[in-house]
């Protein structure tokens, strides 16, 4: 049964988005930084950041491409739309995984690319 209304969040629910924006805004930076650590020949660092986003997706799979928060959040709203479970703009929660997931994949590519040739 639930006490709060899409409308009035409950501080439960503001504190799941919150952590679950920070987490998606570690997970976005570790992407992010994938290429850059690349380019300035830190291929270990590089290898560590995608090992990070890899368990992430890991976690993903095994929870049918959801994040665990977001069943969480789940519990103190009836609200289901693409951003009721985090902080982030509808268009970007909608499309967050084909978005960080094409980033991502270009990232351990253009990684890999740069290591061959460094090696």
């Amino acid at each position: 049964m639930l006490t709060h209304s899409p409308a009035a969040p409950s501080h439960s629910l503001n504190a799941v988005k919150a952590v679950h924006t920070l987490a998606w805004l570690f997970f976005a930076g570790c992407i992010a930084a994938l290429p850059v650590a690349s380019w300035n020949g830190a291929h270990v660092v590089a290898a560590c950041l995608a090992a990070i986003v890899f368990a992430e997706v890991l976690v993903l799979a095994f929870n049918k491409w959801s994040c665990p928060l977001t069943a969480v959040a789940a519990r103190y709203t009836e609200d289901r739309r693409p951003n009721f479970d985090i902080y982030l703009p509808q268009w970007l929660a909608r499309y967050n995984k084909h978005i960080f997931g094409s980033l991502y994949v270009a990232g351990l590519v253009f990684a890999t690319v740069r290591w061959v040739r460094a090696s």
